[in-house]
């Protein structure tokens, strides 16, 4: 046992010699008062010579037992024994815990008679014989202000076991049975409270789940929030921004002041727990620690409603809560310090990154730019840090970009997958066939995201502009140009995750329901590094109309919402639509880029073709690639439909695929898409068009244009 934890249990102990000595004086005020002593149902089964017995020893060890006249000057020879010893550098915990939780010496008099049966056993037993009853091994409230010299009758003694009083609001008393009088609730001491007066630091485990740890890293300049903190501020509310970390702006503040930080992840916080009571354990357990309480987000709490927030902001401690949201007045009755949590810049974020993988395996890339467009804060880095390093710890190799973005990835919330629809990027550069001038703007658009801290924050355009740091472009073009496969690319590129946003989870025919589906989804994606892909677009941001009905109003209202929600929207955002028309034009003021997606071109379509039938797909020598690019002018998307039609009518026959499959294929997405089947497209395979993919025709048949279409409509 260390010097001061040795002192500590001394002074302790000396402290309970004293409540010993006072309740030997109240047993021998029983035994003057008794009118009866030799009922031999005295005490139940504590007999006197037993009391006498249990009464000879000190607690723990044998000590001095002092008649009650003597206590007191034992306590100032104890009091002065304590003074000496902290002056050396000793550290009592019963002193510390005094001026924790603003005790009086009243206050740590009834402490230590209600934790008395908790330190020594012998106490349950003498407890019972002053109750005159044998199964109340506790000392109630009356028995506590008698041992220590305050009248029941005394209103000012009576208020120490109130709920705002220090004892019990502080968590260290527990008044049990409230249903019982006054003078006859049993007390108790939580065991947190014993073990920490003990020397145990172990947390409460009601918390201990919801700890969390910070990162010892720089975040920002801290000054402000110290000053606040010195200026004896009871709550700061630290506003987060995507990417700052007020968790590790508050350690760092409460560091400079010398405390440490009891960090709470309200987002772990059961749906069912009682959030008053974890506040309090809580703030109990800073107050232990002699710790700041830092708690977030905000939001968790303000789902519950106001009287949530209140019962942590409100706790009798230092209190700092974090979160996205402006703070409501109806949170507190006192008036928080509001500060903004500031985002670290590209190069904080990289010394950050650099601090996290300290350590672990060798890297073959450069952490600052593999992971640049990811929006995180220094918990959240360190986390995706120690994930990307196991991932190559397992895997037995040096660390690479992908494992870092996976490891980023990860830190994503779960929120948006119920309201969108996760698309794993398995695509590439070279999976993507489109003309030279519109790959140039998708691959600015990737660019842009990619250095946009550079722009806006190094170089300084984003200094003075009202809207927020998102990205957001229109892709329009007809279906299957390849808009969905490009915005995968950019995600995969980026090494984000792709969200496309379900339709039927936004528009709701209820007046105010689309906005709020659509505020949830904004809300959530601020909380995850992904790119946001808006498929047929026009349904939700068209054009608003000339108002002649309330349908008018309210679809323009949700438009007009819209305009404002995109612009302070943080991620990157892709709009997609097959009529680019149809899009409201104070859109394109708001878009970061507008790529036009066209047919493709004859020399792109045989890339197309070639790249759908893939070599690992058995090919006939009878594929002519150069007429299916000439002949049938369609899009990609409908492309890859056909090769996927052709290889099953092929797998079906357990032959390698040939020209006639693909031709039959071919016919059916025409019919699909309600084209005709001339012979002019068809040329010299249009005898194997026929129904259901087989022909009826004779060889060398050919029935002109009423031929084909009659082949058709049959």
């Amino acid at each position: 046992m260390s010097g001061s934890a040795s002192a500590s249990s001394a002074h302790l102990l000396g402290r309970l010699g004293i409540v010993q000595a006072r309740v030997a004086a109240a047993v021998n005020r029983r035994r003057a008062s008794d009118p009866d002593p030799d009922d031999g149902f005295r005490g139940l089964y504590i007999t006197e010579a037993e009391v006498d017995e249990l009464l000879a020893a000190g607690p723990g060890t044998p000590g001095i037992v002092l008649p009650d006249a003597e206590s007191a000057v034992r306590l100032a020879e104890l009091e002065a024994e304590a003074d000496t010893a902290e002056a050396g550098g000793e550290e009592l915990r019963l002193r510390r815990l005094a001026r924790g939780f603003d005790l009086d010496a009243l206050d740590v008099e009834l402490l230590l008679v209600a934790l008395a049966p908790d330190l020594d056993a012998r106490f349950e037993r003498l407890y019972g014989y002053l109750h005159d009853d044998v199964t109340r091994r506790r000392a109630s409230t009356g028995l506590a202000l008698e041992l220590c010299h305050v009248s029941v009758g005394d209103g000012p003694g009576r208020t120490r076991f109130e709920s705002s009083a220090a004892l019990v609001a502080g968590g260290l008393v527990l008044v049990e049975e409230p249903d019982r009088p006054f003078l006859t609730r049993p007390l108790r001491v939580p065991d947190r409270v014993t073990f920490h007066l003990l020397g145990h630091d172990q947390p409460d485990p009601i918390i201990s789940g919801l700890l969390s740890v910070v990162p010892d890293a720089a975040t920002g300049d801290t000054a402000p929030l110290v000053r606040a903190i010195k200026a004896g501020t009871g709550l700061v509310y630290l506003r987060d921004q995507v990417g700052a970390s007020g968790f590790g702006l508050a350690a760092q503040a409460l560091a400079v002041t010398g405390r440490s930080a009891v960090a709470i992840d309200l987002s772990r916080l059961d749906s069912a727990a009682e959030v008053a009571g974890v506040a309090a354990i809580a703030a109990r357990e800073a107050r232990l620690q002699g710790a700041g309480l830092v708690a977030g987000p905000v939001e968790v709490l303000a789902e519950r409603g106001p009287a949530a927030v209140r019962a942590w902001a409100e706790a009798r401690c230092l209190v700092i809560l974090t979160g996205a949201r402006s703070w409501d007045p109806a949170w507190s009755r006192d008036v928080p310090c509001i500060l903004s949590a500031p985002v670290p810049n590209a190069a904080e974020r990289a010394g950050l990154w650099r601090a996290a993988l300290n350590g672990g395996p060798s890297a073959v890339c450069d952490p600052a730019l593999a992971v640049a467009q990811f929006r995180l804060g220094a918990h959240q880095i360190s986390r995706a840090a120690k994930a990307a390093c196991l991932q190559a710890v397992v895997e037995d190799r040096p660390l690479r970009d992908a494992d870092l973005q996976l490891g980023a990835r990860g830190q994503n919330a779960a929120g948006l997958e119920r309201l969108a629809r996760r698309v794993e990027a398995r695509v590439g550069w070279d999976d993507l066939v489109l003309p030279a001038a519109v790959m140039a703007q998708v691959r600015a658009l990737g660019d842009r995201a990619r250095h946009r801290d550079l722009v806006l924050d190094s170089w300084g355009m984003g200094a003075k502009s009202s809207r927020g740091r998102g990205i957001t472009a229109l892709f329009a073009g007809d279906s299957g140009t390849g808009k969905t496969m490009s915005a995968q690319v950019v995600a995969g590129e980026l090494g984000l995750d792709l969200y496309v946003i379900d339709l039927s989870s936004v528009v709701d025919k209820y007046v105010g329901e689309t906005e709020k589906n659509l505020d949830r989804i904004f809300d959530e994606a601020d909380r995850v590094n992904a790119v946001l892909l808006f498929d047929e677009a026009d349904a939700i941001f068209g054009k608003r109309s000339e108002v002649r009905d309330a349908h008018d109003r309210y679809a323009n209202v949700e438009v007009a919402y819209l305009l404002q929600r995109m612009e302070l929207f943080d991620g990157v955002a892709i709009l997609t639509t097959n009529l680019r028309a149809n899009v409201d034009e104070a859109f394109t003021r708001r878009l970061d880029a507008i790529i036009d997606f066209p047919l493709p071109e004859e020399e792109d379509r045989r890339r197309l073709w070639d790249r759908h039938l893939r070599p690992t797909l058995p090919r006939s020598n009878d594929i002519d690639l150069d007429f299916l690019a000439n002949a049938f002018k369609i899009s990609g998307g409908n492309i890859r439909n056909v090769a996927v039609s052709a290889a099953y009518l092929a797998a079906a026959e357990a032959r390698p695929i040939g020209m006639a499959d693909l031709i039959r294929a071919t016919h059916d997405e025409y019919q699909k898409l309600g084209h005709l089947c001339l012979e002019a497209e068809f040329g010299p395979y249009f005898r194997l068009v026929g129904l259901n993919g087989q022909s009826d025709l004779p060889e060398g048949a050919d029935l002109g244009l009423a031929g084909a279409i009659a082949t058709v409509q049959r």
